[in-house]
């Protein structure tokens, strides 16, 4: 493998750093017409009427468009298709889409914006979990307000839990989250000969954004097509939300036969774009007196906001990780997604785990502290190896780095010598050590099985380099080099000569999204497929040119043919094997598909393999907390990952990492707030506050490595992974300073302090 495990520089590096790279808003076409959104005061409400006759008299408005001039159906096309492009009959959130003013300029846009009015009869929102599920609450969604519910049930938990030596029974709660990537929202939508619509954009799932655009405006699949442009960051931000955003780009670009722009400020994509769900998670565990789990009750509930979108996806995730990597013979989880009168939530780094793991990674310190176990060994002597049988029933029979995670991170912090009990530590400014372990299923498991696919055309080009068009998407996590290098060693070419383009739904079948740690074992085992096809026509021009007496005489390695039994000698450069290729006018391309390992589940009782896979990681976070004022500081993050195998061991740091940093807003300062009528009040940088370099802790990644026998070069899935446990390590090193127990985050000075409610 020349350069499968390698540290190579980034593909896109070079263009991104000289400026040459080109997002969204670099693009534009001739004749274009420029959008603005008016949204909803409120967050719920009758909406009587859209009065627009002053906004249409303004200069350079070409018209305001409203749900009743869609062309096609006006409902986005995901789990559910309860969202409407456009708001019709009632508004639903602070924010909804309520009509589109369409002008010549953006800043001619915005000026008509302000000249619309609403009319809107508001009504009384419900604005949280609790309140969402209490007895007697206002339906806002079907009959119970419940998007989705699930159960996992393994053994007979409620019985176990009576005969369990000891009982632990608390409540958890997590915030919302912001995506906060560099690059906001935006599309560009273009209207073609013969009746067809072309979308450019920022996004992570095209093909998503392919169903919603011919949905919105009444078209055939093969008259839409969706390019995906450079993409500044997406988290799971740009998973969903796109699609609203290109449908209603495609509305206007139809109804006016011009090319539309719809790109985002930053205030508005905060208060209109999907999000984290909050979380409330009770959790029961009964334990023996050595901290052996010997039953588990979970109840996990996610605020879904005012449209399922994501929601049964993100939960059903949730429910199956809700225990943890932990052995338990006897476990019950029940979940549900919620409505509330507050922006929809959706897909985000982690998809349902993080608010979980924050619970379950308090509560086994919680026991392991009440029953004085080192709370690693707590997790050392319940965690998962081979063999064991996660809460779903599935054993684990390969790939399982976990126990090595947990050596190797509390080894490189010093756990040992470093932990000590709460009430030995002493004066002003105290320090604290925390732990926590994860387990996270690659790909969309048994929930989303269908979408498991993916797909890559490869071409080799006359001059030696080649072209593969894969359906998953760069988005900055470094995808078209990883994949890049697979493909390279699977063919035989040299890196430099291998191109993976963005995304293009003319170019390759629905490939399912990127998301859920996929990209890299998905669209990697489809240019592997494709390279297998390939790879034996350039061997057999091969044979030709050096000799052979076979295919099985000669090896192509990183660009370079040569018979096996003399590797010093002869050697055919692949410019050169290229271009013999197409003088015997072989096939030059080849088509890679697919298909995930199969999951059996039954759905009713939640037991069976929930997923192909798991990955596994261990951080040891390590914290300074002033016990005058509250205040603290994260001092150092330890991270040990098995991720099967490092493609690219400095890209697996880079992603370690951020994801610490994202894990690490959302424990200590991260948060939506609305007022009591449910408007969202922070929505900017100024007031959603992030870490910045400033608060940047030391931070020493690990790479563990236990290959899986079905993924390319042992691969697994990773790019979640690194935020989710980060939040239960921060919270419980600063117990381990303060004796203060966090349960609702984020973490803050008055908590600590014990003047927060």
């Amino acid at each position: 493998m020349p350069v499968v495990g390698k540290s190579l520089p980034r593909k896109d590096a070079l263009d991104k750093l000289k400026g040459l790279a080109k997002y969204i808003d670099d693009y534009n076409f001739s004749d274009i017409l420029y959008i603005t959104t008016v949204r909803s005061p409120v967050a719920y409400g009758r909406l009587k009427g859209v009065i627009k006759s002053a906004a249409e008299k303004m200069p350079g408005v070409a018209g305001i468009i409203t749900a009743d001039q869609i062309p096609g159906k006006n409902a986005v096309p995901l789990v559910f298709e309860d969202e409407p492009f456009l708001a019709q009959d009632f508004v639903r959130f602070h924010g909804e889409p309520v009509a589109l003013v369409v002008a010549e300029s953006y800043e001619e846009a915005l000026a008509a914006a302000a000249m619309v009015k609403l009319d809107i009869e508001p009504l009384k929102p419900i604005l949280g979990i609790r309140e969402s599920i209490a007895d007697g609450a206002p339906k806002i969604y079907g009959t119970d307000n419940v998007f989705s519910r699930y159960n996992v049930e393994k053994g007979n938990a409620e019985e176990a839990m009576k005969s369990a030596k000891h009982v632990f029974e608390k409540e958890y709660e997590t915030p919302y989250q912001e995506h906060a990537y560099l690059e906001t929202n935006g599309v560009i939508a273009v209207p073609g000969i013969e009746g067809t619509m072309t979308v450019y954009g920022t996004m992570q799932c095209p093909f998503y954004v392919h169903d919603a655009v011919a949905q919105a405006i009444g078209l055939e699949r093969n008259q839409v097509r969706i390019m995906q442009t450079t993409t500044g960051g997406g988290f799971g931000g740009k998973e969903d939300f796109p699609s609203v955003v290109a449908g209603q780009a495609a509305i206007v670009a139809q109804l006016f036969n011009r090319p539309a722009k719809l790109i985002y400020k930053r205030e508005e994509d905060i208060i209109a774009s999907s999000k984290r769900h909050p979380g409330l998670i009770k959790m029961k565990v009964g334990t023996d007196d050595n901290g052996k789990i010997t039953a588990a009750l979970i109840d996990y509930y996610v605020d879904g906001g005012a449209y399922s979108t994501l929601t049964p996806i993100v939960l059903w995730r949730g429910t199956v990780h809700a225990l943890g990597p932990y052995e338990c013979d006897h476990v019950h989880i029940r979940s549900w997604g919620v409505a509330t009168n507050k922006v929809p939530c959706g897909a985000y780094r982690g998809f349902g785990s993080p608010q979980v793991i924050f619970a379950g990674e308090s509560m086994i310190d919680e026991i392991a502290i009440a029953l004085n176990i080192d709370p690693v060994e707590i997790r050392r002597n319940n965690g998962y190896k081979i063999g064991s049988s996660t809460a779903t029933n599935q054993i684990i029979d390969q790939s399982c780095g976990l126990m090595e995670t947990i050596e190797k991170a509390t080894d490189k912090a010093q756990w040992r010598t470093k932990w000590q009990k709460p009430e030995q530590r002493s004066g002003t400014l105290r320090k604290g050590i925390g732990v926590s372990i994860v387990y996270y299923g690659v790909g969309l498991g048994a929930g989303g099985k269908h979408l498991d696919r993916a797909g890559t055309s490869m071409i080799l080009m006359k001059d030696g380099s080649v072209h593969c068009a894969i359906g998953n998407v760069e988005m900055g996590q470094g995808a078209r080099t990883v994949l890049a290098q697979i493909a390279a060693d699977a063919l035989g070419a040299p890196f430099d000569l291998v191109n993976i383009v963005e995304t293009d739904t003319n170019l390759v079948p629905d490939s399912g999204p990127t998301v859920a740690s996929r990209t890299t074992f998905m669209s990697g085992n489809s240019l592997m497929l494709a390279a297998e096809q390939l790879r034996p026509r350039l061997l057999q021009v091969a044979v030709d040119m050096l000799g052979a007496p076979g295919v099985d005489a000669v090896e192509l390695v990183d660009g370079k043919a040569f018979l096996k039994a003399e590797p010093a000698g002869k050697q055919i450069g692949f410019r050169e094997l290229a271009a013999k290729f197409y003088a015997y006018r072989l096939m030059p391309s080849a088509f890679g598909w697919f298909i995930a390992p199969d999951s059996s589940y039954d759905k009713d009782t939640g037991q069976g393999n929930a997923y192909f896979v798991y990955s596994y990681c261990t951080n040891v976070a390590e914290v300074e907390v002033d016990m005058e004022t509250g205040e603290f500081r994260v001092t150092r993050i330890t991270s040990a990952h098995d991720m099967g195998k490092a493609i690219n061991p400095q890209q697996v740091e880079g992603q370690i990492e951020g994801g610490t940093l994202q894990g690490m807003g959302y424990a200590t300062m991260e948060e939506i707030r609305h007022d009591a009528d449910g408007r969202m009040l922070n929505n900017a940088f100024a007031t959603y506050i992030l870490p910045t370099t400033e608060d940047t802790p030391e931070l020493d990644p690990i790479i563990v490595e236990h290959a899986y026998d079905r993924g390319p070069y042992g691969a697994k899935g990773f790019g979640e992974v690194p935020l989710m446990g980060i939040a239960p390590a921060i919270a419980n090193a600063i117990y381990n300073a303060t004796g203060v127990r966090i349960r609702k985050l984020p973490i803050k000075p008055e908590k600590i302090l014990g003047l927060d409610e």
